[in-house]
């Protein structure tokens, strides 16, 4: 795993903070893996609402895709 060194505005650092004392994660670390997670499933989610959109393979509208595709990520653990 590689290691960055970033640094935080003290907003953003007092919430992540919290997320670590909530007991939710260990680390900021975890936190913030968690976050880019989630941002890359909404690129995901992003992407299939376009593709199906665009190529009209499907009667369904946006927001039953988009319905769909968080149902499926939350049964993976991903959101």
């Amino acid at each position: 795993m590689s290691r960055q060194s970033i640094s935080f505005t003290p907003p953003n650092d007092e919430w992540l903070r919290a997320q670590v004392e909530s007991k939710e994660f260990s680390s900021k670390s975890e936190v913030i893996n968690d976050l880019i997670r989630k941002a890359r499933e909404i690129e995901t989610i992003r992407a299939r609402l376009i593709h199906a959109e665009s190529s009209q393979f499907t009667s369904q509208g946006r927001a039953e895709i988009l319905t769909e595709a968080k149902a499926e990520a939350r049964r993976n653990g991903d959101l």
